[in-house]
């Protein structure tokens, strides 16, 4: 008796299901809701085509796993199509070039970025040189306020590609 009441209640709980899953859905804009969702379509197919309840929920996850691995990747390419390849915040100092305008001690100092922004700087730990006003600098990486940079004069030399 209360198997029956579970399964002719069970459509009720697939629409609960799908409500839910698309309300997160909307305020996650991830799409994996979306397709736990459209799972959960199938498992509300199979509950209105009599299923037993076990069948309901393995089609749904099923149907929802493939889903997620098999249509959610091109969607999201597809919705980035037209993204701003612009680098931003964080990512678009790294690799900018600057000036010192305050002298560093100890490794620590201030520089000047190519943007126009004044930023609080350190070297690496393994660097300790005395860096002068007007000596010029590249950001290698943010940690919280302070750019962590490299002088210029310092850098590597990139390496030649040899043709082989």
């Amino acid at each position: 008796m209360p198997g029956d009441v579970l399964a002719s209640w069970a459509w009720v709980f697939w629409l609960a299901l799908i409500l839910v899953f698309l309300v997160v859905e909307v305020l996650s804009l991830s799409f994996v809701f979306l397709m736990f969702a459209v799972g959960s379509v199938g498992g509300l197919v199979a509950a209105l085509l009599g299923a037993p309840v076990y069948v309901e929920f393995i089609v749904a996850a099923i149907l929802s796993l493939a889903l997620v691995f098999f249509v959610r990747p091109p969607l999201m390419r597809l919705t980035r199509r037209g993204a701003d390849p612009a680098r931003s915040n964080v990512e678009a100092l790294l690799g900018i070039s600057g000036t010192v305008v305050l002298a560093f001690q100890e490794g620590r100092g201030q520089v000047k970025l190519a943007n126009g922004e004044t930023w609080t700087a350190r070297l690496p730990h393994h660097q300790t040189d005395a860096l002068a006003e007007g000596d010029r600098v590249q950001v290698d990486s943010i940690d919280g306020a302070t750019a962590v940079v490299t002088p210029v004069s310092t850098l590597p030399a990139p390496t030649e590609r040899s043709a082989t």
